[in-house]
């Protein structure tokens, strides 16, 4: 299992746990873009107005124009 974690300087914002052997497509990728905003929206109201600086890798599906 992997475990993709999302935090900020006041600490965890959002969680999620793939299942093993899952491959993580752009479409994958972008849902998990999504369910994040609407967690950040629940626990961090305002933040999104202020922007959201994302740290992440260079994988395939993090660097697709859809993405």
């Amino acid at each position: 299992m992997m475990e993709a974690c999302f935090w900020d300087h006041k600490g965890v914002i959002h969680i999620e746990y793939i299942p093993k052997s899952t491959t993580i497509t752009t479409d994958a990728y972008c849902d998990t873009l999504m369910r994040l905003r609407n967690t950040i929206k629940s626990k961090r109201p305002g933040l999104l107005k202020r922007g959201v600086i994302l740290i992440r890798d260079t994988a395939t599906p993090h660097s697709a124009n859809i993405t």
